[in-house]
């Protein structure tokens, strides 16, 4: 049996955790100890039926086999990643039974598929990234580490997005599109061609946000 810590409390942790426990329900071979959070306010609370053990620094105190990252922001997970990795830690997987993935799509260690997502086939889902609740990734896609597809949100056929993307609540990328690394898709938007790296994309159709 897997014994897993998440790391991370706040909401999108304890959906991780609540993942995990579902996964056991349907007969995978897993446990969730707890979890590890840096908040003050949250060390010592059961949340999900789970402690919460203390800061993320105390992982090396607290008997495990495996790591997940529990935390929604693209960036602290990165940091968290290659903590981790530095480390040797095992990465491990959280997959809702209630998610559809076809046969043949890779994904990558620390990754998180909630349920209702739907992945189709030839589709590679990269590192430490999130498939939010509802969201669906069609054929062929290639998804980087550290992405973060929001719920609701709809990508089409042989559409790339790179390293550290956000794809925003609701937003459609149109097939065979690319997202350059750490880009933003804003909640809603229609995304019909190609954006660049490091822009933030909003409306319909998607165009770069306009500060100021």
């Amino acid at each position: 049996m897997q014994r897993i810590i998440v790391i991370g409390a706040g909401g999108h942790g304890q959906v991780v955790a609540d993942i995990l426990l579902a996964a056991r329900d349907a007969s995978a071979d897993v446990e969730v100890i707890g979890f590890l959070d840096d908040n003050p306010q949250l060390i010592g609370r059961r949340l999900c039926s789970l402690p919460v053990f203390g800061q993320i620094n105390r992982l090396s105190t607290v008997s495990h086999d495996a790591v997940i990252i529990g935390i929604g922001d693209n960036r602290t997970r990165e940091l968290i990643m290659k903590w981790l990795m530095a480390a040797d830690e095992r990465l491990a997987v959280a997959r809702h039974p209630a998610a559809t993935i076809a046969r043949g799509v890779t994904i990558g260690a620390g990754s998180v598929v909630c349920a209702g997502a739907i992945v189709n086939t030839g589709s590679c889902i990269g590192n430490n990234t999130i498939l939010n609740t509802g969201c669906s990734v069609d054929h062929h896609n290639r998804i980087g580490d550290y992405v973060h597809i929001g719920p609701g949100a709809h990508l089409g056929g042989d559409v790339i997005v790179e390293d550290g993307v956000l794809v925003g609540i609701g937003a459609t990328v149109l097939p065979q599109a690319t997202i350059g690394a750490w880009s933003r898709i804003g909640a809603g938007a229609v995304v019909t061609k190609s954006v660049p790296a490091g822009v933030t994309v909003v409306g319909v159709p998607a165009r770069p946000l306009q500060r100021g």
